[in-house]
Formats: C-alpha cells, structure tokens, sequence
C-alpha cells in the first residue's frame, strides 16, 4: 500500500492541482530510476483527461514519462527460463514480480498502477493499458515482454502478432509481472491508458526510455 505522499509533475500541473483540490505542486526534476519499487505505468485522471506518470514509491515522486530514464543494470541478468516468447538467448534481463527478487538484485520492482482511478468514473471500473509500439537502438524490436509467474504473457512486443498487446485491469488496484529484455540497448516503449467516460474514450500515450547494460 503507498504510504509515501504523492508529488505532482510539471507538465499538467494545473490541471493536477484542480484534481487534487488546489494542492501546491512541487515539481520532480528529470531523473534516471535504476532501483526500488517504482509504477512504471501509473494512471491518474484529472476529471477530464488521464494522465500517465511514474511514480517513485521509495521517494514518494512522480515524474512525466519523457523525463525519466528507467536503467536495468548486467545484474538484472538471469537464466532464460524457457518461455518461447523469450528467444533463444540463454540469458535475459529480468525486472522480477518479486519485490524480494528485485531487492536482492538491486534491479527495479516495476508496477503498473490504476489505485488512483476511482469506481464510478469509467465503464465497467476499468481501463487497459497497450503497448503501442517498441524500439531498441531505434528500430522496431521483439526483444520486450511482459508476464507473470509460469510465462503467462500481458505484453510482447513481437510484431509478428497482435496478441499481447493490451491487458484490461479493474480500477484502484496495483499490479506487477516480470519485465523482460532479451538484448542489451536503449529501448523506447509506447503505452496508452484508455477508458470509456460517459460513453466517450479517454486515453493518454507516453514513451518511455529504458537503458539496459550489457
């Protein structure tokens, strides 16, 4: 559960402050997050509009996407566990479901969050998170994924299928899974946060920068 009080992003800070009933934003500076419980995708609606943000659970900031770097460092190498989607590498890089795991590592415990939506907003109490796209060293890769415990997939960036692109998560609640990298690289990934308002859609599309060390 966070317990650490939130802080609120430059960009869209007005629009956040109206939310939040008129609170003084304190800006978070850019920043390169490489260790901790961080919400990777963690979205927020301002009654109008989502937002997307990161929010640093052991700092108790929020960041806009663009100014974050997100670093898995060569000790976030693990065995290939197996899983098709994972390639035939014998190693990949692994942000793991466990916080205990990514503790022990000194890797990052990656959530994705809708805790701050509330029940009576969005159709059906959710909201799905795609991945849009993918890149490593700029061109499009295959080298991301997503799962959870026995290689159960949310997300590939394999773009050799639609499947696993999109994953549907009920409000006000917090989620993770393994984070998986087959290749050493920067990588861009795109996610979009939508949802049904009134019968309209609302979304919101942010990139994020992810730097993994050989």
């Amino acid at each position: 559960m966070r317990t650490l009080a939130r802080t609120l992003t430059i960009s869209g800070s007005v629009a956040a402050a109206v939310a939040l009933g008129g609170l003084m934003a304190t800006p978070a500076a850019a920043a390169t997050l490489g260790s901790g419980h961080v919400d990777v995708l963690d979205a927020e609606w301002d009654g109008s509009d989502l937002h997307l943000h990161v929010h640093d659970e052991e700092a108790g900031a929020e960041y806009e996407p663009a100014d974050v770097t997100l670093s898995v460092p060569a000790a976030a190498k693990v065995s290939n566990p197996g899983y098709g989607f994972l390639g035939t590498g014998s190693q990949i890089w692994l942000l793991p479901e466990d916080e205990l795991k990514a503790e022990a590592a000194g890797v990052l415990f990656p959530g994705i969050s809708t805790e701050h939506l509330t029940t009576g907003v969005f159709a059906n109490d959710t909201v799905t998170y795609r991945l849009t796209g993918a890149t490593r060293n700029g061109s499009s890769t295959d080298d991301f994924s997503v799962y959870a415990g026995a290689g159960s997939r949310w997300y590939d960036s394999n773009t050799a299928t639609t499947s696993y692109k999109s994953k549907t998560f009920g409000v006000g609640t917090h989620n993770h899974a393994n984070w998986a990298f087959e290749e050493p690289g920067t990588y861009q990934l795109t996610f979009r946060v939508s949802g049904t308002v009134g019968g309209v859609t609302k979304s919101a599309t942010e990139t994020y920068t992810v730097v993994v060390s050989s």
